[in-house]
This record gives C-alpha cells, sequence and structure tokens, in this order.
C-alpha cells in the first residue's frame, strides 16, 4: 500500500479495484488491498480487467452478484447463490467504500447515545487434546511437510485438533489482551498448520516460519499456542551461533577451535564457574578478537604465543582499550592453562593496571534543549524524565511495572528503592497512562512502558526501544543519567554517601561523582574573578540562560 508523508491528506478519489467512491490513504481502498494479497492478477471473465480474481472474477463482479443474490428482506444469500449469478453480471451498481460492510445489527441493544452494538462473536467451546485411539505407528520418521503449498481456503475446520487450538488461542487472547485482528490471524495460521496434523506429528519453527509471513501471519502467537499444545520444535539457528562464525572468522584452525571452547564456557559455565550473561560473552570475544587475530598470522595454537607476544602487543594499547583486552586476555589464557591447553599462562604477572577516570563534565544547556526537543511522544518524555531527574539508567526503565508507581502517595520505585514524584513526572506519568488506556485498552502487559509489539505480550520493551528517541543526541540518556547524578552532588556538595543513599550508588561509583564534582567546584572557585562562585553550571545573569540544574 502507498505510503504517505505525515501530514498530508489524501483527497476523496475512486478506487482503480473496486471503483469505489470514498476516502481511504492508499491507492486502492482496505477491502481491495486484502483481496489482492490473497488473488492473483489476471483477466476478469465477466468485466475484461486485469484484476485480482476469485474462481476467475474480480472483486467488482462478486459486489455486483452479491447485490443481485439479496432476498426481498435485504439479507445476502449463501456463497453458492452469489456464484451462480456470476456470470448473469452485465452491469454495475457503483457504490461508497466499505458501503457493503455498514449493515445494522437488527438485534442488538442499544447504547447510550443512539449507536448499535454490533454481536459479539460466542467463545469457541472448551475442547481437549483429541483422543488419538488406535493408530499404527509410523514406520520411518516424519517426513517434513511443506505448508507453503497449503491455502487457507482448503484448510480443514472441523479438524479436531484446530477445534483444541482456538480454544488455547482463545484463553491466551483473555488472558493478553489480544485485539481482534490478532485473534482472526492467529486463527488463520492454525487452521494453515494443523491442517491434516494427527497425532505423534510435530511441527517445526524452520517448517512453518516462511509460509507464514508470506501469508503476513504473526509467527511469535502461533508459535506460543502451538507450544502450549507441546506440538512444537524450536529447531531455528539461535542468533548467538550465527555470532560466534562470524567473529572467530580469520583465526588460525587451533586458535579458532580453543578461543570457542572458552567463549561456550562462558556462556555455558563449567564445573568451577558460573555462567556470564551473553552481553558479558560478546565483549570478552570482541575484545580479545584483534590479538587473536594478529597472533594467527604466525601460530596455529595459543600454547605458541609467549609472553613477550604480549607485552608487544600491549604497548600499542593506551587507556581503557589496553585494560579491557589485557582483561580478555588473561580470562582466555587462564582458562586455557587450567584445561592443560598451554604449557605455561604469557599473561600472568602482567599488571592491567587501575583505571583512570577522567573528570565528568556536565552538559551544556543547549545540549539538554535539543534533547527535549527531539522527544514528541508521551512515552519518550517519560523515559526523557525519568533519566533527567530521577537518573533511572535504560534497563531500570525497561523493567518499571504498573504495581511501582503510586500516583496517589506520589512515590516512584526504581530498582526497589521508592522515590518522590516530582510535579512534572507527575503529570508526565498520568498523560502516558492516560494514552496506554486509549491505546491498548485490553492490555495484559503489566510493564509501565509497553508498545505495539509488547501490547500483546507480556515481555518488557527492548533497551534499544527506550532510547531510540535520544540517539544520536549529545545529551543521550546515559549522559542525562550521569548528568543528574553529577549535579545532585554539585549542588549538595561532594558527599559520597548523600549520593550512595539518594541513588543507591555503590561506594566506588559514589566517590567517582564526589571527587569529580568536587574538581568542578575548585575550578569555578579559581577562575571566578570574586572567589564566590561555587557551581560552575551557574549562568550569568546577563546571559539570560537558566541553569542546567533548573530542569
Amino acid at each position: 500500500m502507498a505510503r504517505f508523508p505525515k501530514g498530508y491528506v489524501k483527497p476523496t478519489s475512486s478506487c482503480p479495484g473496486c471503483l469505489a467512491w470514498g476516502d481511504f490513504r492508499g491507492r486502492l481502498c482496505h477491502t481491495c488491498y486484502m483481496f489482492g494479497r490473497g488473488h492473483d492478477a489476471a483477466e476478469c471473465t465477466g468485466c475484461r480487467r486485469v484484476q485480482p480474481l476469485k474462481w476467475n472474477y474480480c472483486r467488482l463482479c462478486w459486489c455486483q452478484a452479491r447485490l443481485s443474490a439479496k432476498t426481498a428482506d435485504g439479507h445476502p444469500s449463501d456463497e453458492a447463490d452469489v456464484r451462480e449469478r456470476l456470470a448473469a453480471v452485465r452491469h454495475h451498481q457503483l457504490f461508497f467504500v466499505q458501503m457493503h460492510y455498514r449493515r445494522r445489527p437488527t438485534t442488538t441493544a442499544r447504547r447510550k447515545g443512539g449507536r448499535r452494538e454490533a454481536p459479539r462473536k460466542p467463545p469457541p467451546a472448551p475442547a481437549l487434546r483429541p483422543d488419538p485411539g488406535w493408530r499404527q505407528p509410523p514406520l520411518f520418521e516424519q517426513i517434513p511437510r511443506n505448508f507453503g503449498r497449503l491455502d487457507p481456503a482448503d484448510a480443514d475446520l472441523a479438524s479436531p485438533w484446530l477445534a483444541w487450538a482456538k480454544y488455547l488461542a482463545h484463553r491466551f487472547a483473555e488472558a493478553r489482551g489480544w485485539g481482534r485482528n490478532i485473534r482472526f490471524a492467529v486463527n488463520r495460521g492454525l487452521a494453515v498448520v494443523l491442517t491434516g496434523h494427527v497425532d505423534g506429528d510435530v511441527i517445526r519453527h524452520t517448517e512453518i516460519f516462511s509460509p507464514l509471513r508470506a501469508l503476513d501471519l504473526p509467527v511469535g502467537h502461533i508459535v506460543t499456542v502451538l507450544e502450549e499444545m507441546g506440538i512444537f520444535e524450536d529447531d531455528s539457528e539461535p542468533s548467538f551461533e550465527r555470532w560466534l562464525v562470524g567473529r572467530l572468522e580469520g583465526l588460525a584452525p587451533g586458535i579458532r577451535s580453543e578461543t570457542e571452547r572458552w567463549t561456550r564456557v562462558l556462556r555455558d559455565g563449567g564445573p568451577r564457574s558460573l555462567p556470564r550473561r551473553e552481553g558479558t560473552v560478546w565483549l570478552s570475544l570482541n575484545q580479545a578478537r584483534p590479538a587473536l587475530l594478529e597472533w594467527s598470522n604466525r601460530y596455529d595454537h595459543l600454547r605458541e604465543v609467549t609472553r613477550d607476544d604480549v607485552l608487544t602487543y600491549v604497548k600499542t594499547l593506551h587507556g581503557h582499550h589496553r585494560r579491557d583486552q589485557l582483561v580478555a586476555l588473561r580470562s582466555l589464557f587462564t582458562w586455557a592453562k587450567r584445561q592443560g591447553l598451554i604449557f605455561r599462562n604469557p599473561t600472568s604477572r602482567i599488571r592491567v593496571g587501575q583505571n583512570e577516570y577522567g573528570v565528568l563534565q556536565p552538559l551544556l544547556p543547549e545540549q539538554v534543549e535539543r534533547s527535549v526537543a527531539a522527544v514528541t511522544t508521551p512515552a519518550a518524555r517519560l523515559v526523557l524524565a525519568l533519566a533527567a531527574v530521577h537518573a533511572a539508567r535504560v534497563a531500570q526503565i525497561a523493567t518499571l511495572m504498573l504495581d511501582d508507581v503510586d500516583l496517589g502517595n506520589r512515590r516512584l520505585t526504581i530498582a526497589g528503592r521508592a522515590r518522590p514524584l516530582d510535579d512534572l513526572t507527575l503529570k508526565l506519568l498520568a498523560d502516558w497512562l492516560g494514552y496506554r488506556r486509549r491505546r491498548w485498552p485490553n492490555t495484559a502487559n503489566l510493564h509501565l512502558l509497553i508498545n505495539k509489539k509488547t501490547a500483546n505480550t507480556t515481555d518488557r520493551a527492548s533497551n534499544h526501544w527506550i532510547s531510540a528517541p535520544l540517539r544520536g543526541q549529545d545529551a543521550t540518556l546515559e549522559r542525562l543519567r550521569v548528568d543528574r547524578q553529577l549535579e545532585e552532588a554539585m549542588v549538595h556538595g561532594p558527599d559520597p554517601l548523600h549520593l550512595a543513599e539518594v541513588f543507591g550508588l555503590d561506594e566506588k561509583t559514589a566517590m567517582r561523582y564526589a571527587d569529580s564534582a568536587r574538581a568542578l567546584l575548585e575550578q569555578a572557585a579559581e577562575t571566578s574573578p570574586s572567589g564566590l562562585t561555587t557551581n560552575p553550571r551557574a549562568q550569568p545573569p546577563e546571559s539570560g540562560n537558566p541553569p542546567v540544574g533548573s530542569r
């Protein structure tokens, strides 16, 4: 469907497919667009136009045949009668967009204000796992099925497995707040994958992913139902495996195999080591890879690397690059020595050194103003306030729950610490909760921040989505968080105990912020002509700019 820029208002026109007149956003009306996605285009038998066809007739001819097949009381007859009238279509009665779908129900009660409420489709009857009865055990292993050849129109709607799947899908929909479109798409996908299913068959991820995506059906929701039924097998390749193959490319065979074993031990753990987080594993291999690539040009195994090789390599590094890569190499060679893969650890007695931190610098007012202007949605404004006012990390913002917000007592719990709500955050919270209630009234997700993807699940929003509105700005969420803690240290004095109590920092981090604030205050006192200025964030009165700490 055609896309138009934001704010563009498409003029009223006629749909090229059904010739209906009305307001619609794309090149075709919504019904013709959906009709064209499920049918191939050819020459229509009735009107001779090249259009998507169903049983050799376009949608315009179908609308005319349906209009002719209406009975005297205005209700359409069955589809067989409509098909019989297709050949008799000799003219077309033009209509307005979605005119055929605006029938008034005759047996529904009126709402307040005179609007009628459409009859709700009854839920599916409770169903259990079908009884397999007597069956012949398979002689051979299950042959992979080609779900791409199945047509949703040819689905077996009377299958007991489909009845059980629809009942489970209805329970998931009620529990997680799936909308009408998602419910319809899930039932359609289940009808496709469960056609011809018998007891003992296994549906694999690689078999259904591409066919379901080609039909624009929600694979994740369908997989949820199939997992509940116990007939799904996830045989997809994990992203970690693809990443590991790419990172190990270019290494010598011996070094590659040993590095791969070390990486898997980091991720899965060992007899005397706990598993690390996947992000930590990524960083460790990425930091050790440059040295391993250089040594792969001369050596075939890690046992050939000497202490002089390590010293020669680390001399080319400075600052945190030297520290991070040396820590990763020490982890690799320590593991290799413990496993008996090398005779001597070449990184032993090489001091890593303490990381020297520089003085943290506050943000400039114009940097903060650009970030404030970049957030335009209720969710983005709330995220900005949580980082800039309450110094919350991205992961902490993503894991906030609805129970962490107490609007009545003006309290907000972040990472287990209750904080008072200021007027700005309180207003932004109320705006977001109102938008959330209007946008997703039936969602069962208890996280505070949700989007169109997580509203139909119980998962939290990703860190990428949380930080996306300020990506590319000078004042990112992380810099705003650091700036807020630095501001607290400068306004209330460089006291590590105060910072640890307010923000829940550990002692080393609190001391770092206190040292930076003390250095900035001393620098401001030295550069001030009168020696009275104690806050380097304060702007001269004639500049007219408010200080950064006033936000």
